[in-house]
């Protein structure tokens, strides 16, 4: 896993996923909306897909509901960022077709280690 999309319209949080992302030699492609990430994930197939939740276009479900119907993506984990911490999100999440989610203010200390446990666990 070398490239990883990173779908967030905040740009402190764009800037500090980055950051933890190239420390540990990934190569981040950035998206700020909802359509722009689903473009971009068609475009450049990333290994690995963070995808917040809350975006100002299309939300980051409706986006990776159509990710999911193409075949050529089916296999790339998706990870959602979200400010929801209520009771039966995450399922509403990983039924969605994400493979894991992290609740924001996202630790860059335990950034990279949370990942490869959803990545280790991901059946794609």
């Amino acid at each position: 896993m070398n490239r990883v999309l990173v779908v967030e319209d905040n740009e402190n949080n764009m800037k500090l996923l980055c950051l933890v992302l190239e420390k540990y030699g990934y190569e981040p492609i950035q998206a700020f909306t909802g359509e722009e990430g689903v473009e971009k994930a068609i475009a450049e197939k990333p290994d690995l897909i963070l995808m917040d939740v809350q975006l100002p276009d299309i939300n980051g479900m409706e986006a990776v509901k159509r990710l999911r119907m193409r075949d050529d993506l089916q296999k790339i984990p998706i990870i959602a960022i979200t400010s929801y911490a209520m009771a039966g999100d995450r399922e509403m999440i990983l039924d969605m077709g994400c493979n894991g989610y992290f609740e924001k203010p996202i630790d860059p200390l335990t950034l990279m280690d949370d990942i490869e446990k959803i990545v280790s666990s991901t059946n794609l």
